[in-house]
């Protein structure tokens, strides 16, 4: 056998397919001197420069030229990998003559837009662009996918299917040409692709869900996997409400340029006409600012409670600004404003963002470097009511401004840390607020400013033994400026100028011996604490107006801490000593266990926490005696996610139960959930003269693959009320998620409310719903990387 001449006819044969593919991947029949002059390598595998622009490699078991009629054949295995085009196929076969590349049998081709195309055969023209396929499917980078009879390929940029469907959900890879059908897929006579305006587009199609039709659609379009915005239709909402009927909602989004888009909405309700709502957003490249619209003429005032702002006006509408800018990489600059015709315009009609009992407007400037802190914010609440006498409103403070700043020095001072805060608080009330049932003021009328600088220092000592020595010092200055009515139900001294100023100085120690011990599968820290701290009485203790330091439970969490009250209104004072001991348990298991355990003590001066005070704040908390009550807590974790943790608050006479908090929670694959339980004894001074007994708990349940049943409720223990309860279903997967929540909520009289909230969401399509957003009370992400999305560009006509 003559070897020379078998091999010289084999090179022919690679040279031969390597000149034929080179032109249908280039565009060109003829064949380069440097590839005819080329030697193949061992194998069948090259790797050939066809052309300055683009390398091929081909691989195939067997590749044969056939030079009488120009025909290239390729069989077993075949791969092809040239100027991102990628594609494996049983066999290929190239006609020079027609300029077609066919390919046959479990054909992949990887497109260079990232799509993937599945088929069993697939005819080409030399160009790649015009083109023929039978049995496909196309895999799309967002994973959405279309399954077809047949396609074809006109020019580089449209793609036509027949017979196609199209779904984001993860068709079966062992049997993709199973009878069993997606969650949900929408079946079209003509499936087109269009490349150039990034759409894809249905027509004749139908929407299944569940293998069952559930609508005709004459023509859907939805963006293909590269557009991150288009102008669009957006998938209708569906309202239900007595006042208002029932609710149909169409958006349409329109892109108005590369950094700006408006969502424009209009609302059909039967009983009171159409309402026009506008979102416009705009981009920046150091934030972004939103303007949203919302107006209607109501047609059936009369539908709405008589005496009700609902029915006394029928031009209604609201409009607000948000914005966020980031001035420099440590400031950011912000607002978000909100202003309506009434007190409960946006409430009524549900406006997204707006819609809460209490809207509050701010505006903001926030710098952050290092461990320094500015924050400086303004408020206006709106609190939204059908009541045209709104005496909540006219409650609630304006706030103008609040300042917050803390600065801790880079270098030491004196061997210690030296730290700088500064608060500023400025408000308006134009009514005092009173609680109703006892003599107690959350805020007087008028405006009240303070002006604060605090200085602390503290410095820890090491010593041979294992003592922990921290001394403590602290300085402190108050202005008030008083312009406010004085208010007349109080019992305890207020004052009456118009300007005050007061002053804390702080001399503390802290001495902690931390012990650690441990065993052959754990280690433990036990810490003996101690404390004490010598001040001045309070100055005008409970004659001020208190606004920021209302919020007081003395529990574990603030045994230790140099000023316990919640606020700078209000000064800790008096000489003060607190101990108590901690442990912290770390066992192999990935078990971890803490406690502590402590009492505080009044040793001198005047307690500040028996002292009169605008919202009593003191009373009633444990800490208004010379001993305090003894307060712990202990906290557990467990390797399978299980938390438990419990804080109580025991007499200092007969250690008997004052307050008890119980929480848990557990997260897993197919079970979550998290309660609490608190239970407080009378509390006279805060209007409470029974005891209260509350638990919460919300959990979810997985019973198959995707689907949960979830539920939540709020049960007041001590007058067996059901207070608020949640129960309802949700389906989610990598294509979609369905939810039905079912809410009942009673008040102390046990006036019944309800809702039902139903949302579908399907990826690349949008979402359904019916109810308001928080009606629906099951929330899922579907997909964490969805640029696209399913929202905001579904086209239905």
């Amino acid at each position: 056998m003559d070897l020379s001449r078998s091999r010289e006819k084999k090179s022919m044969r690679i040279v031969g397919l390597v000149t034929a593919l080179s032109a249908v991947l280039a565009g060109s029949v003829a064949i380069p001197s440097a590839i005819a002059q080329s030697t193949p390598n061992s194998g069948s595998d090259l790797n050939i420069n066809v052309s300055p622009d683009a390398r091929l490699i081909l691989t195939a078991n067997e590749l044969v030229y056939d030079y009488d009629n120009q025909i290239v054949t390729a069989s077993g295995n075949v791969q092809i990998d040239y100027d991102k085009y990628k594609m494996v196929a049983r066999r290929l076969v190239y006609d020079q003559n027609s300029g077609r590349l066919k390919a046959y049998g479990d054909i992949e081709l990887i497109e260079p837009s990232g799509n993937v195309i599945y088929a069993q055969e697939l005819d080409v023209t030399d160009d790649f662009a015009d083109g023929f396929v039978n049995a496909l499917r196309i895999e799309t980078p967002d994973d959405t996918y279309i399954v077809a009879d047949s396609a074809q390929r006109i020019g580089g940029d449209q793609a036509v299917f027949n017979n196609g469907v199209y779904t984001a959900c993860e068709v079966c890879q062992d049997k993709p040409k199973s009878d069993k059908a997606p969650l949900w897929q929408v079946k079209a006579r003509r499936v087109i692709q269009n490349g150039e305006t990034q759409t894809i587009t249905l027509q004749h199609a139908r929407f299944e869900l569940f293998g069952m039709p559930i609508a005709y659609i004459p023509t859907l379009q939805v963006p293909d996997h590269t557009v991150e915005r288009k102008s669009g239709f957006l998938t209708p909402d569906f309202v239900v409400s007595d006042e208002l009927g029932v609710g149909l909602t169409v958006p349409y989004f329109l892109v108005t340029g590369p950094r700006s888009d408006i969502t424009f909405q209009v609302t059909g309700y039967t009983r009171q006409g159409f309402l026009g709502q506008a979102e416009f957003r705009r981009q920046f490249d150091n934030g972004a600012h939103v303007l949203t619209t919302a107006g209607i003429y109501q047609l059936d005032s009369n539908a709405f409670e008589e005496g009700t702002v609902d029915a006394e006006n029928d031009a209604r509408g609201m409009i607000a600004s948000k914005g966020d800018f980031r001035i420099n990489p440590r400031w950011i600059f912000g607002w978000d404003v909100m202003l309506q015709s009434d007190n409960s315009f946006s409430n009524t009609y549900g406006i997204e963002g707006y819609r809460n009992r209490t809207v509050p407007s701010n505006i903001y400037l926030t710098g952050l470097e290092g461990r320094n802190f500015f924050d400086l914010q303004a408020f206006y609440y709106d609190v939204q009511s059908i009541n045209p006498q709104n005496i909540a409103e006219e409650q609630q403070p304006i706030v103008h401004p609040s300042l917050d700043y803390n600065k801790t020095f880079d270098q030491p001072v004196a061997g210690g840390e030296l730290s700088f805060d500064a608060n500023i608080l400025s408000l308006t009330r134009r009514e005092a607020e009173e609680y109703p049932f006892f003599d107690a003021y959350r805020g007087v009328k008028g405006t009240n400013t303070r002006l604060t600088a605090e200085l602390d220092w503290r410095r820890t000592f090491y010593t041979d033994v294992g003592l922990l020595l921290t001394p403590i010092l602290g300085l402190r200055g108050d202005v008030n400026y008083l312009d406010v009515d004085r208010p007349l139900t109080y019992p305890g001294p207020f004052v009456d100028a118009d300007s005050v100023g007061r002053y804390m100085a702080t001399a503390g120690l802290e001495a902690r011996y931390p012990i650690l011990f441990s065993t052959e599968n754990s280690s433990h820290i036990v810490e003996p604490i101690a404390q004490i701290f010598v001040r001045p009485d309070e100055q005008y203790a409970g004659g001020l107006p208190n606004e920021d330091a209302q919020s007081f439970i003395f529990d574990a969490t603030n045994l230790f801490e140099q000023d316990k009250f919640s606020g700078y209104d209000r000064i800790e004072g008096g000489t003060r000593a607190n101990l108590g001991i901690r442990y912290t348990g770390t066992f192999d298991n990935g078990m971890s266990l803490r406690g502590v355990f402590g009492q505080s003590f009044q040793l001198a001066g005047l307690n500040s926490f028996a002292t009169d005070d605008l919202v009593n704040v003191g009373a009633s908390s444990g800490l208004e005696t010379a001993r305090s009550d003894y307060v712990g807590g202990i906290g557990l974790d467990l390797p399978n996610g299980l938390t438990f943790t419990t804080q109580g608050r025991f007499d200092e006479a007969d250690f008997s139960l004052q307050r008890l908090d119980l929480g848990g929670s557990y997260s897993g694959r197919n079970f979550s959930t998290a309660i609490s339980y608190t239970s407080v004894v009378p509390q006279p001074g805060y209007g409470t003269d029974s005891y209260r007994h509350e638990f919460k708990g919300a959990a979810s349940v997985r019973f198959a693959e995707y689907w949960r049943a979830f539920g939540a409720i709020e049960w007041d223990l001590e007058n067996d009320i059901i207070t608020n309860n949640t129960w309802g279903f949700g389906y989610d997967d990598e294509c979609t998620a369905i939810s039905l929540a079912y809410t009942q909520t009673r008040d102390e009289n046990e006036a019944v409310d309800w809702s039902i909230g139903v949302r579908i969401s399907l990826r690349t399509l949008g979402d359904f719903k019916v109810g308001r957003s928080e009606d629906v009370g099951y929330d899922s992400k579907l997909w964490d990387n969805n640029d696209n999305g399913s929202s905001p560009f579904t086209t239905v006509y």
